[in-house]
């Protein structure tokens, strides 16, 4: 039986006027309201620049951090128009930066190709700004109008005259909606330079004005996705010199780059637009069938396979590969507000065309570079073989009810992933303390012996035949690679806990190569730790004990002690975690009440990718660059 309980009228419909809908729902708009929300809204206003670089009518765009922790995108392209918009009697400014669903995007002749679909845009900017005020130079006059959280609290005003043309968008993030709102430069920094590279020839200028943040950058590329495939490798011996091609076909211009170098490792950057597809889409279908389909072709033709019949997979001839794939289209389709995916099918047969004819010209003049190609796939292809064999061993061992946990696992009781921690312990010694000091219930620990494998220089398959590394994949249940299923993973907390010294984070680094390289969605998901053990013990005067996690903060507490009349009566370096008992150990290190833990993040993919190439990869020099450069952030162990 169903019971009235309350009334149900049009009393309680709701119309949302204006910009509330997306202060009402932010995540909905801009996928969250943390630091990537935040980031959001800088993207929305610097991707309208962008579009009016790709529209030939801008070559500059300027972003600027104030000292007041706002945030400022000016371009030099058209202006926003200020003249009145016939529909609604109200200056098309106003319009443009209050209405949702309206803007120039939706007419053809003012933008051929943009990212914006939907009119939203730098709405979602102005709707989730505390303050915001815009900008424009148009026709040698300047115009201003400025908003609060998302309402216009002034008329569009004429404010002096101007040689200058463009429109510079100025907003403070509102505090009420985002959980942090304080900008990473770095991070901008990074799109910043990934639109550099896809429009050859734009000029950004990044700039920080925070106390003690003060710094600036100057980006521009004219050889563009040339430059970004280059940009990626930086950290690794290449096999070719890029490929490029840029094409246009039935109103879709693909522009491709390729540069194979000498590791395991693959990376497919595609964007639409200028925006990145994260998922990919029709375009990277299309590009992995015209490459395999090009490499096969030519393999065949120049008589590098011994049988008729014999052909490379697309996993054969991936591996080493960089890639960045740009498209322009007209309309584009996407999978949700935040464009991850590009589903027009249109477009796959035009980037195949494309690249197989480009490729297959390219191989022919550079026979060199060809060879250089089918010789690293055939390699890939023997690789493989070899590793799928590894894999289907280790898979089985992770089979649902076959599982046969590593003996070297101390294993926990809680069988509740959610509740459930691994400890990957550096040496025996501190594994067994480790194992002793441990809450049973909740905390497991793996132990490993010597430094693991470089995950970086070797093939999937030498990694799986690893036994520590085996041993690490069957105790977290969740497989490895593209097999992976995270329902599986037996662990909420994977915490890797080595020696607060030097050799201690080459080991954790050499751990984190291993995650980071084949088994990231531990990483993406936020699953992955770094234990801080301490460095020192000290005892005071008053019988305090003190555990300290390096020099400055031994140095800091020293002084502490003196300041209040007390002294330094017992003071001990540890060597390592194995110098610790157990209850040391539990207590600094593994007791939740007590422990410091690191949260293992990937703020920029591109940029952690090229870090680890740099640091674990074969090539000498540019590692020599890199430590040079942060020379004066390191810790030494001396």
């Amino acid at each position: 039986m169903v019971t009235q309980t309350s009334n149900y009228t049009a009393s309680n419909i709701r119309v949302l006027e204006g910009l509330e809908a997306v202060r009402k729902r932010p995540a909905m708009y801009i996928g969250s309201t943390d630091e990537k929300g935040l980031n959001h809204i800088v993207y929305e206003a610097l991707d309208n620049a962008v579009d009016e670089a790709i529209a030939g009518v801008c070559d500059l765009v300027k972003l600027t951090l104030h000292a007041d922790g706002s945030c400022s995108v000016k371009d030099n392209g058209r202006g926003i128009p200020v003249d009145i918009h016939k529909q609604t009697g109200r200056p098309a400014l106003e319009i443009v930066m209050t209405n949702l669903h309206a803007g120039g995007k939706f007419d053809r002749s003012a933008y051929k190709v943009s990212g914006g679909l939907h009119g939203i845009g730098v709405k979602c900017t102005n709707a989730l700004s505390e303050w915001m005020k815009t900008e424009v130079c148009l026709n040698g006059k300047r115009y201003s109008q400025t908003y609060k959280r998302g309402k216009p609290t002034s008329e569009v005003i004429e404010i002096g005259k101007t040689t200058e043309r463009g429109t510079c968008q100025t907003f403070l993030p509102d505090k009420e909606i985002f959980s942090t709102t304080e900008f990473k430069f770095n991070t901008l920094l990074s799109r910043c330079r990934q639109q550099a590279f896809l429009v050859a020839g734009l000029k950004f200028i990044v700039k920080d004005e925070r106390k003690d943040q003060e710094k600036e950058h100057t980006l521009y590329f004219q050889d563009g996705i040339k430059t970004y495939v280059r940009y990626i490798n930086s950290g690794d011996k290449v096999l070719m010199e890029p490929f490029y091609v840029k094409k246009e076909i039935d109103d879709i211009l693909v522009e491709v780059a390729i540069q194979y170098r000498d590791t395991v490792m693959s990376e497919i950057k595609t964007f639409t637009n200028n925006i990145l597809n994260l998922e990919g889409g029709t375009h990277e279908i299309g590009f992995k069938s015209a490459l395999t389909k090009a490499i096969n072709d030519y393999g065949r033709s120049a008589e590098f396979f011994k049988d008729s019949d014999d052909t490379l997979s697309g996993e054969d001839v991936r591996e080493g590969l960089t890639a960045v794939v740009s498209v322009k289209v007209k309309d584009p389709q996407f999978e949700g507000q935040t464009k991850i995916k590009l589903n027009n099918p249109e477009v796959k047969s035009a980037v195949y065309k494309v690249l197989r004819e480009g490729l297959l010209e390219f191989f022919n003049e550079n026979p060199k570079d060809a060879k250089a190609v089918l010789e690293r796939s055939i390699l890939s292809r023997k690789a493989r073989v070899a590793a799928k064999a590894a894999r289907e061993t280790v898979m089985r061992k992770n089979a649902l009810g076959g599982m046969t946990l590593p003996g070297k696992l101390a294993d926990c009781t809680e069988t509740d992933p959610s509740k459930s921690e691994l400890y990957v312990v550096e040496g025996d010694s501190a594994g067994g303390s480790a194992k002793q000091g441990r809450d049973r219930f909740t905390q497991a620990v793996f132990p490993l012996r010597g430094k693991p494998l470089n995950a970086e220089k070797a093939h999937l398959g030498s990694v799986l035949k690893n036994k520590e590394f085996e041993g690490l994949i069957t105790a977290l249940g969740a497989g490895i690679g593209e097999e992976m299923d995270m329902s599986k993973l037996r662990y909420h907390k994977v915490i890797i806990m080595a020696d607060a010294d030097v050799d201690g984070a080459h080991i954790a680094t050499l751990v984190l190569t291993f995650l980071f390289r084949h088994l990231r969605p531990l990483i993406e998901e936020g699953y992955v730790y770094i234990a801080q053990p301490p460095l020192f013990k000290i005892v005071d005067s008053k019988k305090n004990t003190y555990w300290v996690i390096d020099e400055l903060e031994r140095d800091r507490l020293s002084a502490d002690i003196l300041s209040k009349g007390g002294r330094v009566v017992n003071f001990q370096r540890f060597k390592g975690l194995g110098e610790m008992n157990p209850d040391q150990l539990a207590e600094t290190t593994m007791d939740p009440e007590n422990r410091i833990l690191k949260q293992v993040t990937i703020e920029d993919a591109e940029e952690a990718n090229r870090i680890f190439s740099t640091l674990m990869g074969d090539e000498v020099a540019p590692r020599k660059r890199f430590i040079i450069e942060h020379a004066k952030f390191a810790q030494l162990d001396v």
